[in-house]
């Protein structure tokens, strides 16, 4: 069998691909770094280790025609054709949950970063100003601010479980309500998304993106949040209209936002959101910390180690019937 990890380069990569080297003697284990690289195995794999480092298309798995299982190093499978995958019979597989506390951690460390005008006090102060007049003018508690959470799924369980301590009130919106204990577990109401809009100090976006979902904070939602309101958005960043973002922002109707992902990535230079007021911009990396890291490659080596096995795989995304 012919096991080929698509995997950017890193030292760290280097280290995991020794190691499932080592797990997996008797097979053939290829890395490759690039879609170049990875083309050139296409015809003569049998599985393959994927990450959003590199799309995966409809004509590389119509090439592939040894190819049954797709194992993705993440938990989001966005960079990979699933409709392709499914129509030819390939198996696809995440690593669901692995990036659950890293996020919530993340979307944490920016609310009470922008509640307190942080990085604009850090950046006046390394320039050689002295911030407190902004710090006095700015800074904001989140005890008693109403956060409200888009997406109760397991991030955004994780998100409440977390700001119950800041003693926050707490709305969120999703279309499968939680059981009745859970919400009150957690300390969350369900509303409707007009009243969420409307009465959040800090709307944080934990949803997948799909039809429905694409471009939902427009303009208009825009214009219903609170003056001086924050948006964190660690999901994917389509579920934004990007000019509308920029316009609040500019206009100081919002307070803020953390936008985490960006269409395309990286965004370009030119993208009006990196020198837009009041953001704190990070590299698609809220759910990438070491530990992170560490669940997935467990994930992935167990799953691996199932299906060389003929054994049955966890968190199947598609079936797959080759």
């Amino acid at each position: 069998m012919k096991i080929v990890a698509v995997l950017p380069p890193s030292e760290q990569v280097q280290a995991q691909v020794a190691m499932l080297g080592a797990l997996f003697a008797g097979h053939t284990l290829s890395l490759a770094t690039t879609e170049e690289e990875m083309n050139a195995h296409l015809e003569d794999m049998d599985v393959l280790i994927s990450t959003a480092f590199t799309p995966i298309k409809r004509a590389h798995l119509e090439q592939a025609k040894r190819l049954r299982f797709i194992q993705v190093a993440g938990v989001g499978v966005d960079h990979v054709d699933v409709q392709a995958a499914q129509d030819l019979g390939i198996a696809v597989a995440c690593v669901t949950g692995a990036n659950t506390v890293s996020v919530a951690e993340h979307v944490v460390m920016v609310a009470l970063s922008l509640l307190r005008g942080l990085i604009p006090a850090h950046n006046l102060l390394t320039n050689g100003e002295w911030s407190l007049p902004l710090w006095i003018s700015k800074a904001k508690d989140m005890q008693s601010k109403t956060f409200g959470i888009v997406g109760m799924g397991r991030i955004g369980r994780e998100v409440a479980s977390r700001l119950l301590p800041f003693q926050v009130t707490m709305f969120y919106y999703d279309e499968h309500p939680l059981p009745a204990a859970d919400e009150d577990a957690l300390g969350v109401t369900l509303v409707d998304w007009e009243t969420l809009i409307a009465e959040s100090d800090i709307v944080t976006l934990h949803i997948p993106l799909t039809d429905a979902t694409r471009g939902m904070l427009n303009k208009e939602a825009f214009q219903r949040m609170k003056p001086g309101a924050f948006l964190i958005n660690t999901a994917r960043s389509e579920l934004v209209d990007e000019a509308a973002l920029v316009d609040a922002l500019k206009s100081g109707h919002l307070g803020g936002a953390a936008i985490d992902v960006f269409s395309p990535e990286p965004p370009d230079p030119q993208n009006p959101l990196l020198t837009a007021p009041n953001v704190i911009l990070s590299p698609h990396g809220a759910g990438v910390t070491l530990e992170a890291q560490q669940r997935i490659a467990q994930g992935v080596v167990q799953n691996l180690l199932r299906y060389v096995e003929g054994k049955p795989v966890a968190d199947v995304v598609i079936p797959g019937s080759r």
